[in-house]
């Protein structure tokens, strides 16, 4: 079954690159236009990934990246952000609210790719022993 990524990301261009990117690689994809919409759109969507445009109108992405980290049915799902306005201190920002991956725009197809295929991979269980 081929693994589901929300795509949050208000310019259409983008949007379209990153959903055609996607889709090209064997992804489910769902394009969501408006940050306001993001969170039922995950919920009725259910992916494996969400990747979040940080400069929405409306509402910044990091507070969607927030509101997904809150919501218990939502929490496990990791979040590749994407800005266009990378300042200092930004990533750490980011990070610090949830999203497990950052990258800067303009987005280069490889080190996208990349970034998406390393967030899907399966984590390794952690080490039980017993006592």
């Amino acid at each position: 079954m081929a693994k589901r990524v929300l795509v949050v990301e208000d310019n259409d261009l983008n949007r379209k690159l990153f959903c055609d990117v996607l889709k090209a690689s064997g992804f489910s994809v769902e394009p969501c236009a408006d940050g306001e919409l993001a969170i039922n759109a995950a919920r009725a969507f259910d992916p494996d990934l969400v990747i979040m445009d940080i400069q929405l109108p409306n509402i910044s992405g990091m507070e969607l990246i927030g509101q997904l980290k809150r919501d218990m049915s939502l929490a496990r799902i990791p979040v590749l952000a994407v800005t266009a306005y990378a300042g200092k201190g930004d990533e750490d920002r980011i990070r610090d609210v949830g999203a497990e991956g950052y990258l800067s725009k303009p987005v280069s197809i490889g080190p996208f790719m990349r970034v998406v295929m390393g967030l899907l991979e399966p984590k390794p269980a952690a080490l039980v022993t017993a006592g």
